[in-house]
């Protein structure tokens, strides 16, 4: 019903900032709670921040609080996640995650969500 696509992920050096974007088809953008995950090599996947239904209420794992920020633009049907002050230990492939009207009390749950995008590889160097 609804179709994710990441992009924006790449190659950066240590303490850089990249800036990823997952566009939606849905028209209803606005009803779903969204959220970010990733998995690195040999690790299971890993929740990195979710926005809420209804209120935008955001979450972040300690990991990345203070150095990644999850935004979104209904008008866009994207949400993004900006990350800065990137440590290799963010390497891994990020995905964008969706589910209508998701609330708070979810949003850190992989399984709660049920629209998933295909990932973006982000690779960071010392």
């Amino acid at each position: 019903q609804v179709q994710l696509v990441e992009s924006g992920g790449g190659l950066v050096q240590a303490g850089g900032s990249l800036r990823l974007s997952c566009a939606a088809s849905t028209r209803s953008f606005s009803s779903y709670g969204v959220g970010w995950f990733r998995q690195a090599p040999g690790k299971e996947r890993e929740f990195v921040a979710a926005m809420a239904w209804p209120t935008d209420t955001t979450d972040y794992t300690d990991s990345v609080k203070g150095r990644f920020t999850i935004s979104r633009d209904n008008a866009k049907n994207t949400v993004y996640l900006q990350m800065n002050s990137l440590k290799p230990e963010d390497t891994a492939v990020y995905y964008c995650a969706a589910r209508w009207r998701l609330a708070g009390y979810d949003t850190n749950y992989d399984a709660k969500y049920d629209y998933w995008g295909q990932g973006t590889q982000v690779t960071v160097s010392s």
